[in-house]
């Protein structure tokens, strides 16, 4: 278990669940709907790399695997900087945070490659030894 990673899975779940109810009932007469649909967009994000991170901190092998703990570390900072640009943008409709989501994004899917690396090098450690 990585605990750092655990509390990042806790609160971002957290944090998921309470923006998601308020972009429900607290914005849903304020907001545009595009707006609206982009603030729930962050939180799906949010929840799905939140659950993730809780499947990564709980796996028993993480601390000794570099690519597995790098994954949880992108997955987490990808969901700041994504989710949270698309919350701020909903909320402001400030349009130039829509071209930093994408760098959230993009440490959102080196995540799930860096996941894959580990993967793939578990896999073929375990064909060599047939």
């Amino acid at each position: 278990m990585r605990p750092g990673l655990l509390l990042a899975a806790a609160l971002g779940g957290l944090s998921g669940v309470a923006l998601g109810a308020f972009g429900a009932h607290g914005l849903r007469g304020d907001l545009a709907p595009g707006l609206l649909a982009v603030w729930e967009t962050g939180v799906r994000y949010q929840l799905f790399h939140s659950l993730a991170l809780l499947a990564l901190a709980l796996a028993p092998a993480t601390g000794q695997y570099p690519a597995m703990r790098a994954a949880g570390w992108a997955w987490a900072a990808g969901m700041l900087v994504f989710s949270g640009s698309l919350y701020v943008l909903a909320l402001t409709g400030v349009g130039w945070l829509g071209a930093v989501a994408p760098l959230g994004g993009l440490s959102l899917m080196a995540g799930w490659g860096l996941l894959a690396v580990f993967a793939w090098r578990r896999w073929r450690e375990h064909t060599d030894d047939r």
